[in-house]
């Protein structure tokens, strides 16, 4: 009983340190109980299943805490993702359990935390990605707290936490042996100075840090549209006649760019009559008047082909050799009438993508969930496009769930974005934490790139985010509305994005080293 006690303890203690209703200084202890509970199950007979077992009910306490708000889109994909990233999680730490038998206690906890970065690594690349619960986001309500995730990415955040529990979680041990109240003392002092000094460095930039670049002013709309009852039924026509009249008593000689969200344009247009739709013919007439003003919007379009050889991983097919490919798309309109798209790569599992096709759709047949039309598979492109200005001002767009990634989003500043752009539809989860969490994270793309923020949902929060990763103004939640204010732009770039995921990449490396000097048998010494 007091194992479960502790597996429980560790799974509301991540649950409680959770943007954005959490506290991120219980992430620093939360791990602890579970390794107690482990520590202690060391030597038992059954001490792999019941390690697993904690693990599984620590875990599954975290995610169904953090993310229960899936079921508003899906039952069955939160059950999916609550399931099997709790899985993933458990199986992580019986690894450790493992390595723990066999290895030094600076060995095996070297080898947790390395292991478990490295899993929160493997989640940003696979196909069932989710990396929702990296540790490093956690800090996202309290940006103040790391900006130095210029020079780390989030991955700095979550071989942070894992420092400090793995700190405390020997001084504990210690005094449980010892029962000293020096080891309590200098556990205090140490844990002061670990969680202490990185917030006094990030404190320390935020203060001295001095946004870069020229001002830019945006209009931002969020014409908060349901995407249950309403989107999929509204003429794309009726679309441009509601954007036309949501900009034009924003618009000034000053305004330069007018963003709208995600698929904003629902209808589905034909890739290669995009030039004559009725998307492009809003966006021309609203920017006709002003020489200086550029239109970013996000729309649905599709392919129709019958040539085979053109099918892709993820072509549909409408039927007997006819195909089509499915893109979530930005497009951009200059005031010359110069178009380009974008078409979003990081793909929702099981909404946006079927994952592993040959492996699991022998199995599961063409299965999607359908949330309002979308049930297709869509079609990503390999590079992140930034769009460009007459004047060589850049604009990286990341639509919707592409603002999670990390190092995905550095790639927009590697392209020569000066700033980046959010376009996205949050009202599946509903009024939720979902759509706060999913606002945050943004807050870490800016701090990473030293990048302003544009972003436009369809329901909210629309926001403008400093290069600090600090709110400057926002439309709340289903406000019907326009967001009009002045961003910066920045054609530097930090650290973190000429380097990328290195601590992850590190850590896995270590993780490896550790575990092949565990497993290997080594000859005893003879004595001579």
């Amino acid at each position: 009983m007091k194992n479960i006690v502790l597996a429980v303890l560790t799974g509301v203690l991540l649950a409680i340190s959770w943007p954005t209703y959490g506290f991120p200084l219980f992430l620093f202890i939360a791990f602890i109980p579970l390794m107690l509970a482990e520590y202690s199950l060391r030597n038992d007979k059954h001490a792999k299943r019941k390690v697993f077992g904690l693990a599984y009910l620590a875990f599954f306490i975290w995610n169904v805490a953090a993310t229960w708000w899936i079921y508003n889109s899906t039952a069955l994909g939160m059950g999916f993702a609550e399931i099997v990233n709790t899985l993933l999680m458990a199986l992580v730490f019986l690894l450790y359990h493992v390595i723990a038998k066999r290895a030094s206690f600076t060995s095996a906890t070297l080898f947790l935390a390395c292991i478990w970065i490295g899993f929160e690594y493997f989640h940003l690349q696979w196909q069932f990605s989710w990396p929702w619960l990296n540790l490093g986001n956690g800090f996202a309500s309290f940006t103040s707290w790391v900006q130095w995730y210029e020079y780390t990415g989030s991955f700095g955040g979550s071989l942070w936490v894992w420092i400090v529990n793995i700190s405390l979680f020997k001084s504990v041990l210690l005094y449980q042996q010892h029962k000293e109240k020096p080891i309590v003392i200098r556990a205090v002092k140490k844990a002061m100075l670990l969680i202490g000094l990185p917030i006094v460095i990030s404190l320390t930039l935020l203060y001295t840090y001095e946004e870069k670049g020229d001002d830019v002013e945006v209009v931002i709309l969020q014409p908060n549209i349901n995407p249950y009852t309403e989107k999929y039924n509204i003429t794309d026509q009726r679309i441009g006649a509601l954007l036309t009249e949501m900009t034009s008593a924003a618009i000034t000689e000053s305004t330069e760019y007018i963003i709208a969200p995600e698929t904003v344009f629902a209808n589905s247009n034909r890739l290669n009559e995009f030039p004559y739709s009725t998307a492009k013919s809003t966006a021309a007439k609203i920017i006709s008047r002003y020489p200086n003003l550029h239109f970013l919007s996000g729309i649905s379009l599709i392919d129709v082909f019958s040539d085979p050889t053109r099918i892709k991983q993820q072509t549909n097919i409408y039927k007997e050799n006819i195909f089509y490919d499915d893109y979530n798309s930005a497009f951009f309109v200059r005031p010359d009438g110069s178009t380009e798209l974008y078409h979003k790569s990081k793909l929702v599992v099981g909404i946006e993508n079927f994952p592993y096709q040959n492996l699991l759709k022998p199995i599961f047949g063409d299965m999607m969930i359908d949330l309002g039309g979308t049930v297709a598979k869509k079609t990503t492109q390999p590079d992140r496009e930034v769009f460009f200005t007459k004047d060589s001002v850049g604009v990286g767009t990341m639509i919707c769930y592409e603002s999670v990634y990390g190092e995905f989003a550095t790639g927009y500043s590697r392209n020569g974005a000066d700033f980046l752009a959010v376009i996205t539809n949050d009202a599946w989860w509903g009024n939720t934490q979902g759509h706060k969490q999913h606002l945050n994270y943004a807050k870490l793309r800016a701090i990473e790139n030293r990048k302003s923020i544009a972003r436009s949902a369809n329901t909210g929060i629309s926001a403008i985010i400093n290069q600090k990763g600090e709110i400057v103004k926002s439309l709340g939640y289903e406000q019907k509305g326009v967001l009009k204010g002045t961003l910066k732009t920045n054609d530097s770039i930090t650290f973190y994005v000429m380097a990328g995921d290195y601590i992850a990449r590190v850590a896995i490396f270590i993780a490896v080293f550790v575990l092949l000097i565990s497993i290997t048998p080594r000859k005893k010494k003879l004595n001579l």
